[in-house]
């Protein structure tokens, strides 16, 4: 099991609801505010404003007191005041982090999603979900430039006994010709499933971008649900690879191969992944480097040369976390690395947590050193 280095909150995107969003900004609340773009279709509320403060407006004419998760970390969030018209409103106490958050309410004790907002797998269930606004969120936006495809697959699992499903990113192009793409095998968070690199992190439009502006060489994306054993939060300890291992490099990687025009070399497979991914992604390529030729942690760990001497050496080891994690963490790890004489790059995204902006922006760094 790996060690660790850097990450304050182990495995798991969920806790973006109260410790890793928000900041303290003594500034006027600009009122400028507009629905944000996950709501559900016509759903005036939530908004966001061009600081970063999200605001909230609920009807529930019979309940007592609600409370949104969302909202200034060991505050318990945000808790919303109850107008004579039944309806409940609140403002987030600060600016939360760019980017993309999971939140719920909990309505007299109970937890429930937003009916304004759309739902979101994270902490194994359906989550509101919303998207603050970000300075640099061009380079995940719905551009029009050529679309790759996100398609379903369903693969058999004998060590599972069952059919598993998988989503298959194909670039631009894929199958107009006889060529083969290079794959990266990427994993989801705690809590998260396959759905969630589409989704929450929105990996095919950032590499339909990358693409279209010629920074990438293009690939395959493969992502598939990482929790064979089920284990609970707080009970990380418990998890086992053995299954998830047999599962991807002995039934999903045959299946890719077999059914996708691919690279079926190390040289054109990665395997990367973020929080709980990463340690999966840390153990399987230390478990089966003759597979993988890049290797990719977003705030998932560190590698050391001690436990990658005598193995067969990666073209890439990319180590990345947040400015609100430990990068020095990053840092060290990755300047042992190149000492010791591997291809190593850190990559920290400013002003973020343990957080999807964060492994958006790796992605982004990633993709275009892979497969060079």
């Amino acid at each position: 099991m790996m060690k660790f280095r850097f990450m304050i909150i182990a495995l798991g995107t969920s806790l973006s609801f109260g410790i890793c969003q928000a900041q303290n900004n003594p500034e006027a609340i600009k009122d400028d505010f507009k629905p944000a773009v996950t709501n559900q279709p016509g759903q005036e509320f939530p908004q966001v404003n061009s600081q970063g403060y999200a605001r909230f407006r609920i009807k529930a004419p019979q309940a007592d007191s609600i409370r949104v998760s969302l909202g200034l970390g060991g505050q318990g969030g945000t808790k919303l005041t109850k107008t004579a018209d039944g309806f409940f409103i609140g403002t987030t106490a600060g600016a939360m982090d760019e980017g993309f958050h999971y939140y719920h309410l909990t309505i007299d004790g109970g937890v429930f999603n937003d009916p304004g907002s759309m739902n979101y797998f994270g902490s194994t269930r359906w989550e509101s979900g919303i998207e603050i606004p970000a300075r640099d969120e061009d380079f995940y936006a719905n551009k029009n430039v050529a679309h790759g495809n996100v398609q379903q697959i369903l693969f058999p699992s004998k060590s599972t006994n069952s059919s598993r499903r998988a989503y298959v990113y194909t670039p631009p192009g894929y199958g107009k010709d006889k060529q083969r793409f290079p794959v990266l095998y990427l994993q989801h968070g705690w809590g998260e499933d396959e759905t969630a690199w589409s989704n929450q992190g929105r990996a095919n439009l950032i590499m339909d971008n990358l693409i279209a502006k010629g920074k990438i060489k293009p690939f395959i994306i493969v992502m598939t649900y990482g929790m064979t054993n089920e284990t609970k939060w707080g009970r990380m300890k418990d998890f086992k690879i053995d299954g998830f291992q047999t599962l991807l490099t002995e039934e999903l990687i045959p299946y890719i191969d077999t059914n996708f025009s691919t690279i079926k070399t190390s040289n054109g497979r990665a395997m990367a992944g973020l929080s709980m991914g990463g340690m999966e992604t840390h153990t399987i390529t230390l478990n089966k480097p003759e597979l993988f030729g890049y290797y990719a942690l977003l705030s998932g760990g560190t590698f050391t040369p001690a436990e990658l001497k005598d193995k067969p050496k990666p073209r890439l080891i990319f180590i990345s976390c947040g400015s609100k994690e430990r990068p020095e963490g990053v840092k060290n790890a990755v300047a042992a690395l190149k000492e010791a004489g591997y291809n190593a790059v850190s990559y920290v995204s400013e002003n973020t947590g343990h957080e999807f902006q964060t492994w958006r922006r790796s992605l982004r760094e990633l993709a275009p050193l892979l497969f060079k």
